[in-house]
């Protein structure tokens, strides 16, 4: 780090990095400097001159704070430390003229405006607007946007900031907008008027300084006052993204990300910040019990006692889902384990390591991606698999990372080296002390579309390999959220999903509605929707979605966090440990806990590790043994990114991003 470096501000003296903005400087003095274009995360446009300040000794002419570093600014007097100040009647005066020439053309609409209530131009208007006009000329106006059926465009409202241009360029790597004209004639455009081709655009509401992008679902339906705010945890991917869920009564109404440095930044995917339509539809919200082929509805005794009977003296299997809260995987495996069954957790057939954490989470953090010199994907698609974890690579490659990729061919919106397709490739880089294009202090990412074939554990036993001879830290990208906090408590059977499944009398399944179960056993079904398992099930036991209790989730490299409670589950559903613990009770075993405090004394007793809560343990690096795997390619598990769960595949929403999507990765025609 380099040497500090003394300034005041505003008569406060502080000792700073002198490669600092002179507004990050002011943030650390707890100095608040007003802005509409910079942002932490974005490249510096010094565009909106909202942040003016003094600089004592400089130019008689006020400075844009987000433009100039500490290091330029020179000593006073005698090599005095350089004075800033923030609130003298120049910068108040240079900032009055900003704000008067922002209003000239910015319409008087904020009663209908959705950004009404959380709205920078509105809250900076309060400290440096006045409330008359000087312009009698009429007013601007543009065209609206068509970006598609996420954000909504009011260009008129725009005071050119360019924060959605940065963000679209640099962060999600797609190159669709842009600033056109100069002058009056300075508009905001999309290229072409396409649309948005990225799974990471509705962050350009959140950027959005004023009312111009707002959110086409959202529209016209709360106003932020009358919402209760939750912070949560998502659960669309792996990646455990901290987000705020905003709802009115007993409706979710939006998702927000919330800022966590070391696992999403301020990012969300697409899926996770408009899914909230589907925790709507399809509910299940009443318990069922099949007869004579056919679903009817029954009382919460009637269905417990019918699956408790069906349980009693047979051979049972529990399968947990990808949406399953800890302490749900937790008491199924007490439960079905106590009844002499088996619990597995791995639906998709993925080859992870029991016991071995090293092996199914790795050795790395997220973060680590941010200061990698290289990094190797492994049959992963991370664009698809987790997009916030991809804009870090991204990120990353800006910086100078070299990314290698083994996997099919796919527009990762960076350049990578790519290695080959297949195993054959993996086994060629094991076999030689490191790659010439990647070299030492490689991170090395390997997807589930790497382990989920039959020779997963040989894959994964050779990119070990190549982990442990590069020094590399190595990350296991999952993309079920349940799925890490599953094998943490021991939800797994020897011999995976086929050998739990093999002679089965009772499937209880947890949520798993990506399983395909055969005709034979009896299936009780616990989940939120009515999905394939609710389908396939003959007892059909209504839980709560991950927005409806509180839950542990532990996200890909292995930190626990918490899911808080939003609101509450519809109609006769019930929170899934407490379904579980009732039927204990129905059949004679009672687990030993009669609360969620009770049972997470029982998890954090049996799992220490979980009770470190947005901690990540260091693993104990323990590489499997080397097998050789098959000859074949690797294909990227995810084919839809908008329909991987029920919640997903409830949501009118997802499913016409995805008919979009299928449209947009049709083959042109030559006229286009």
């Amino acid at each position: 780090m380099a040497d500090l470096r003394k300034i005041i501000i505003d008569s406060i003296e502080v000792e700073v990095d002198p490669n600092l903005t002179l507004i990050q400087a002011c943030e650390q003095a707890g100095v608040e400097i007003p802005r509409f274009c910079y942002h932490e995360r974005l490249t510096i446009a010094g565009n909106c001159r909202m942040c003016l300040v003094e600089v004592v000794g400089g130019p008689p002419k006020p400075a844009a704070s987000c433009a100039m570093q500490v290091k330029d600014l020179r000593p006073g007097p005698e090599g005095a430390p350089p004075v800033i100040k923030t609130n003298s009647p120049m910068v108040k005066k240079a900032r009055e003229g900003v704000m008067e020439f922002l209003l000239i053309n910015h319409p008087l609409d904020c009663p209908i405006c959705d950004q009404g209530g959380e709205c920078d131009l509105q809250d900076q208007a309060m400290a440096y607007g006045v409330d008359f006009s000087r312009y009698r000329e009429p007013k601007r106006s543009s065209e609206d946007l068509d970006l598609g059926p996420l954000v909504e465009t009011h260009m008129t409202r725009c005071i050119s900031c360019t924060r959605c241009v940065r963000f679209t360029s640099e962060v999600a790597g797609i190159h669709q907008m842009g600033q056109t004209g100069r002058g009056e004639d300075a508009e905001i455009t999309s290229y072409l008027g396409a649309t948005l081709d990225s799974n990471m655009q509705g962050n350009i509401i959140d950027l959005c300084p004023v009312g111009a992008l707002v959110s086409k679902p959202y529209a016209f339906t709360a106003r932020p006052w009358e919402l209760s705010k939750t912070e949560t945890i998502d659960v669309m991917d792996a990646l455990g993204s901290n987000i705020r869920v905003d709802t009115k009564g007993r409706e979710v109404m939006r998702i927000l990300p919330r800022n966590h440095d070391g696992v999403n930044e301020e990012w969300i995917s697409d899926k996770t910040r408009f899914v909230w339509d589907g925790l709507r539809r399809q509910r299940l919200d009443t318990p069922y019990i099949r007869e004579k082929g056919k679903l009817r509805k029954a009382s919460w005794g009637e269905a417990l006692g019918a699956a408790a009977a069906a349980m009693k003296g047979k051979k049972v299997v529990g399968l947990v889902g990808d949406l399953a809260p800890v302490e749900a995987a937790f008491s199924l495996k007490n439960l079905v384990e106590g009844l002499g069954g088996t619990v597995e957790c791995r639906t998709d057939g993925a080859k992870l390591p029991e016991g071995n954490r090293s092996g199914y989470v790795g050795t790395a953090r997220i973060e680590d991606i941010d200061t990698a010199k290289a990094i190797m994907l492994i049959g992963t698609n991370p664009r698809v698999e987790a997009p916030v974890l991809n804009a870090r690579i991204r990120n990353a490659w800006s910086h100078g990372a070299k990314i290698g990729v083994i996997g099919p061919k796919i527009d990762l919106t960076y350049e990578y080296h790519h290695l080959g397709t297949g195993r054959a490739a993996l086994k060629e880089l094991t076999a030689k002390p490191h790659d010439d294009a990647l070299g030492k202090e490689t991170l090395v990412i390997i997807g589930m579309g790497a382990l989920v074939e039959a020779d997963g554990e040989a894959v994964l036993s050779q990119a070990m390999k190549f982990a442990e001879m590069t020094e590399s830290k190595f990350l296991v990208l999952h993309d079920a959220a349940a799925r890490v906090g599953a094998m943490d408590v021991g939800a797994v059977t020897e011999g995976g999903l086929t050998a739990a499944l093999d002679g089965a009398e009772v499937v209880y399944n947890l949520g798993a509605d990506e399983v395909e179960i055969a005709a034979g056993p009896v299936v009780i079904y616990q989940g939120s929707h009515g999905d394939r398992g609710a389908h396939r099930a003959d007892i059909v036991l209504p839980g709560a979605a991950y927005t409806e209790e509180n839950g542990l989730f532990v996200n890909t490299e292995g930190r626990p966090q918490l899911a808080m409670r939003a609101g509450f589950a519809p109609g006769d559903a019930k929170e899934n440990w407490a379904i579980l613990r009732a039927l204990s009770a129905e059949l004679g075993a009672t687990l030993p806990w009669d609360s969620l405090a009770g049972l997470r004394k029982a998890l954090i007793s049996a799992h220490p590790h979980l009770g470190a809560v947005d901690q990540v343990a260091e693993n104990q690096w323990n590489r499997t043994p080397l097998r050789v795997p098959a000859k074949a390619d690797f294909h990227h598990k995810i084919k839809d990114f908008y329909l991987t769960n029920p919640i997903a595949r409830a949501s009118k929403l997802m499913a016409e991003l995805s008919s979009l999507a299928l449209d947009r990765a049709k083959a042109p025609m030559a006229a286009e």
